[in-house]
């Protein structure tokens, strides 16, 4: 049986290799996930880990945060104690110029300390990337989720 889960995990994956244009012209595709967004960006270099996370999300019939800021998915659906494939992610990545950044993305699977992600904006694209599971802020799944 598919969970949706796996659904999140399988229309990420359709999405691997979607990546910014650098200059002038903007990936249309990016900005179908900035779409989803009330902040509706129209250029594909803003910030977009939560818009792809937002726009998979509703792809799969669940009703997602509807915000371009990366904390946003620490207030929906509901905490788990430990990543299970395909939940959502949140990461820190807090800078001196910017205390509140943070990264949001699906997990794939983990290994020596590190989690790997499945998101938008990794290196200016969809791929599976490492992070350090110490910058994690939370592990959600949608409320009504029965793992």
């Amino acid at each position: 049986m598919t969970t949706i889960l796996d659904q999140f995990i399988l229309t990420a994956t359709s999405e691997t290799g979607v990546t910014e244009i650098k200059g002038g012209l903007h990936s249309s595709r990016i900005l179908e996930y900035h779409a989803v967004t009330t902040l509706k960006a129209k250029e594909d270099e803003v910030a977009w880990c939560s818009s792809f996370v937002n726009w998979v999300v509703e792809q799969c019939g669940v009703i997602p945060t509807k915000s371009a800021a990366a904390r946003s998915w620490l207030n929906w659906g509901k905490p788990i104690p430990a990543p299970v494939r395909g939940c959502i992610v949140v990461l820190d990545r807090r800078s001196a110029d910017n205390p509140n950044a943070a990264h949001v993305g699906f997990f794939a699977s983990e290994h020596a300390g590190l989690i790997y992600l499945l998101g938008g904006n990794q290196d200016n694209t969809v791929k599976t990337a490492p992070y350090d599971k110490k910058r994690v802020l939370g592990y959600r799944v949608p409320e009504n989720y029965v793992g």
